[in-house]
């Protein structure tokens, strides 16, 4: 009997995460207190690189957006551009991170006029371990497959926005399974200066 509940035990975070949730309103997203698990990344010209090797430099203003092909995403990435100056400012970086393919981040780029780093993860390694990933409905294959590439698991984060300290540990978030509300400027900058000030 011990030795069928221990197996049940250790198989059971295996089960639970071998597939994605359904829905938005089904993650389970990482909580403010907790660690941003390192996860290797692609740029823009797929070279990889370690997560954490960036994040250590200084405090991260981090942003999981669905894609390029996004339209809210792209009005939030640029309303994030608008105040980049502000939050370099303040000592802060920021990375923006999507399923697109390392290809399809310098058109972003050029699109919404930023000079922050975007980053893949198409293989949504990161996007999965901070508890951001969900199955993609049916009808956004189309979209998908273009932006992810045709082998592509197919799926999508939440759209959600994380203030970091150099250890990883996320002091703030923004997260909501209605991808047309994101955080505004104003909100961000100003959770930006206080955890300047407050590590």
């Amino acid at each position: 009997m011990k030795s069928l509940i221990a197996a049940f035990i250790f198989w059971t975070p295996i089960a639970l995460y071998s597939q994605l949730p359904a829905k938005a309103e089904d993650i389970s997203p990482l909580l403010v207190g907790e660690i941003v698990p390192n996860a290797t990344l692609q740029t823009m010209d797929s070279k990889t690189i370690g997560l954490s090797s960036i994040l250590r430099t200084k405090k991260t203003i981090l942003i999981f957006y669905r894609g390029g092909w996004c339209p809210y995403c792209n009005l939030h990435l640029s309303e994030v551009g608008r105040i980049e100056k502000d939050l370099l400012a303040l000592g802060y970086q920021v990375i923006a991170v999507s399923p697109d393919a390392p290809e399809k981040l310098k058109p972003s780029m050029d699109k919404m006029e930023i000079s922050y780093t975007l980053l893949s993860d198409r293989s949504g390694e990161l996007t999965k371990a901070t508890g951001l990933a969900f199955k993609a409905p049916a009808n956004y294959d189309k979209f998908l497959a273009d932006s992810q590439g045709k082998n592509a698991e197919l799926f999508l984060p939440v759209p959600s926005l994380f203030i970091l300290n150099e250890k990883s540990e996320i002091l703030f978030e923004y997260i909501n399974p209605n991808f047309k509300n994101r955080i505004n400027g104003y909100l961000l900058l100003a959770a930006a200066r206080v955890f300047a000030v407050n590590k």
